[in-house]
Protein backbone atom coordinates (compact mmCIF):
# COMPACT_ATOMS: atom_id res chain seq x y z
CA UNK A 1 0.00 0.00 0.00
CA UNK A 2 2.70 2.21 0.84
CA UNK A 3 4.25 1.88 -3.07
CA UNK A 4 0.74 2.86 -4.30
CA UNK A 5 1.00 5.40 -2.48
CA UNK A 6 4.46 6.49 -3.02
CA UNK A 7 3.96 5.97 -6.68
CA UNK A 8 1.03 8.19 -6.89
CA UNK A 9 2.69 11.38 -4.78
CA UNK A 10 5.62 11.00 -7.50
CA UNK A 11 2.85 11.22 -10.49
CA UNK A 12 1.46 14.22 -8.92
CA UNK A 13 4.67 15.92 -8.58
CA UNK A 14 5.79 15.22 -11.69
CA UNK A 15 2.16 16.62 -13.37
CA UNK A 16 2.53 19.63 -11.17
CA UNK A 17 6.37 20.01 -12.42
CA UNK A 18 4.96 19.52 -15.87
CA UNK A 19 2.40 22.26 -15.45
CA UNK A 20 4.82 24.69 -14.53
CA UNK A 21 7.29 24.20 -16.78
CA UNK A 22 4.49 24.74 -19.85
CA UNK A 23 3.03 27.57 -18.04
CA UNK A 24 6.40 29.59 -17.74
CA UNK A 25 7.46 29.20 -21.52
CA UNK A 26 3.83 30.09 -22.75
CA UNK A 27 4.03 32.96 -20.47
CA UNK A 28 7.75 33.78 -22.07
CA UNK A 29 6.71 33.35 -25.29
CA UNK A 30 6.20 36.70 -26.70
CA UNK A 31 3.71 37.19 -29.87
CA UNK A 32 5.59 38.61 -32.71
CA UNK A 33 5.15 42.62 -34.07
CA UNK A 34 3.01 40.95 -37.22
CA UNK A 35 1.05 39.02 -34.44
CA UNK A 36 -0.10 42.17 -33.19
CA UNK A 37 -0.36 44.04 -36.27
CA UNK A 38 -2.90 41.39 -38.25
CA UNK A 39 -5.33 41.48 -35.23
CA UNK A 40 -5.77 45.50 -35.34
CA UNK A 41 -6.34 44.70 -39.01
CA UNK A 42 -8.66 42.22 -38.19
CA UNK A 43 -10.58 44.36 -35.75
CA UNK A 44 -10.67 47.75 -37.61
CA UNK A 45 -12.52 44.90 -40.53
CA UNK A 46 -14.99 43.45 -37.92
CA UNK A 47 -15.75 47.12 -36.79
CA UNK A 48 -16.18 48.68 -40.74
CA UNK A 49 -18.24 45.57 -41.29
CA UNK A 50 -20.54 45.90 -38.19
CA UNK A 51 -20.62 49.72 -39.00
CA UNK A 52 -21.96 48.77 -42.77
CA UNK A 53 -24.47 46.47 -41.46
CA UNK A 54 -25.86 48.89 -38.69
CA UNK A 55 -26.24 51.63 -41.74
CA UNK A 56 -28.04 49.32 -44.15
CA UNK A 57 -30.59 48.04 -40.72
CA UNK A 58 -31.52 52.32 -40.65
CA UNK A 59 -31.70 52.25 -44.42
CA UNK A 60 -34.09 49.37 -44.23
CA UNK A 61 -35.82 51.05 -41.23
CA UNK A 62 -36.25 54.52 -42.40
CA UNK A 63 -37.59 52.88 -45.76
CA UNK A 64 -40.52 50.78 -44.01
CA UNK A 65 -41.66 54.11 -42.05
CA UNK A 66 -41.73 56.24 -44.84
CA UNK A 67 -43.44 53.59 -47.31
CA UNK A 68 -47.13 53.61 -48.70
CA UNK A 69 -49.13 52.97 -45.53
Amino acid sequence: METVLVILGVLVVLAVVVFVVVGRRDRRRLSSPEDSAAARDAAATQERYAAERHGVQGEVWRRGQTGGG
